[in-house]
């Protein structure tokens, strides 16, 4: 379908999303809910790309343009078209020159023009002129590129490979609606083509992205779009009908759905922010589910617990969501190594007010969007060290790597990057050795 979106603005979109998101703002605030599949593919692409486009360009100028400008998102836009899209060069060109206009940079429009087909002439010798960095080649800031590399060894490389990738889009069937089976068929017969996800019963991957309208019985609540990965919870669960779940820091209610899905539960989601919160509520409607939803800081039990036990507990914990770069490659720019620590300190704080919360032999699932071990296996080492009644349960996933108290998943193919670690509540004798 041909979009109705002038060319010269499709680059200006993405190019005021680029420097937006450079100048600290989300992705998902910088570029408009109605932008076109050519800008969100521009922006993406250059935020995957950004150090390497801004080495060439810097090569190319005596003075460098303003990191942050429109002007020298534009280009970047432009250095990206031709690079690594399939985009006509000419059409790279002329509608990026257009669109100096849209931004409000008339007169850049022959400085534009100049270094734009200069690398159309000499992009070879250009691109093997670049330095031979590691920040250069990913694309990756410095202290994140060193906390992959030294969490994943020879893998690192991969990780971040999978990082500029685009995602997969997958959906989750609601089995309360009928099996995979059949919605695959319902699909084939739209004309959308998918492929079942190993492991993950009720996941289908769309061999070509759609928006959610165009899939069948998404409005009835049929499906959702969830990835392989976060579908991955209800296993870890192991959820019977009648059992009282705390799901904490909730929103957006992807994983609570799914609960729902699977079994009959008494469902408590906890999340601080109430228009997340609000989204989450018209979701679960949508698929046609009840949970008691309540407005807190899930750390602050006493104002909203009933004082009954939970058989089982989620604490999809905040982190610095470095697992999902694929999905949004603004977090490799907006986030900081100094935003580890307090990250930290609110995920020991959930585990450690939320487990009293927890009945003996009841499950608790620590879990994390994050490659990072700081936000994974070394929270959870920590809590098992000054919790004597938890213990770490075996995790039924056969994909991912076993750490020493979870499992953690590399992003890429079918999964984003994750953490899980399954707990479980000793009664009040083992605990003390007795």
């Amino acid at each position: 379908m041909t979009s109705s979106v002038s060319p010269a603005l499709q680059r200006a979109t993405a190019a005021r999303a680029v420097a937006a998101v450079r100048r600290g703002r989300s992705l998902d605030d910088a570029l408009p809910a109605s932008a076109d599949s050519l800008s969100r593919a521009l922006t993406y692409g250059v935020l995957r790309q950004l150090t390497r486009l801004d080495a060439l360009l810097d090569s190319l100028t005596e003075r460098p343009l303003k990191k942050g400008s429109d002007l020298q998102a534009l280009v970047l836009c432009g250095l990206h078209q031709l690079l690594d899209m399939a985009v006509a060069d000419h059409a790279a060109l002329n509608e990026t020159v257009n669109a100096c206009e849209l931004i409000e940079q008339p007169r850049a429009r022959g400085l534009v023009n100049a270094l734009l087909r200069r690398v159309q002439r000499e992009r070879e010798p250009l691109l093997a002129a670049l330095p031979n960095d590691p920040l250069v080649r990913w694309s990756y800031p410095h202290w994140l590129l060193t906390a992959i590399q030294q969490d994943w060894g020879k893998r690192a490389d991969a990780v971040l490979a999978a990082g500029n990738l685009q995602a997969p889009m997958t959906l989750r069937v609601n089995r309360r609606h009928g099996d995979v089976d059949r919605y695959r068929a319902r699909l084939a017969a739209a004309g959308h083509e998918t492929a079942p996800v190993p492991g993950a019963p009720d996941a289908l991957r769309l061999l070509q992205a759609v928006p959610v309208d165009q899939l069948p019985g998404f409005a009835e609540g049929e499906v959702s779009v969830q990835d392989a990965s976060a579908q991955r919870v209800v296993t870890l669960l192991d959820l019977q009908d009648g059992q009282r779940v705390l799901d904490a820091c909730a929103a957006p209610g992807g994983k609570t759905a799914h609960v729902l899905e699977h079994a009959d539960v008494h469902l408590t989601a906890v999340d601080s922010d109430p228009t997340r919160l609000g989204r989450m509520r018209q979701g679960l409607t949508r698929l046609g589910l009840e949970a008691h939803l309540a407005l807190a800081d899930a750390a602050d039990v006493k104002r909203w617990w009933d004082g009954e036990p939970f058989d089982r507990i989620l604490i999809d914990a905040p982190c610095s969501g470095t697992g999902v770069i694929r999905r949004h490659p603004d977090i490799k720019w907006l986030r900081r190594a100094t935003d580890l620590p307090p990250l930290a300190l609110t995920q020991r704080r959930l585990l450690d007010r939320l487990w009293p919360l927890l009945k003996p032999d009841g499950v608790l699932v620590y879990a994390t969007c994050s490659v990072l071990r700081a936000e994974g296996d070394e929270v959870v080492r920590a809590f098992l060290d000054r919790t004597p009644d938890a213990r770490p349960s075996s995790i039924p996933i056969d994909i991912g790597l076993a750490e020493r108290c979870g499992l953690r998943i590399p992003p890429g193919g079918d999964h984003d990057g994750f953490y899980y670690a399954r707990l479980v509540k000793r009664p009040a004798k083992a605990a003390i050795g007795l």
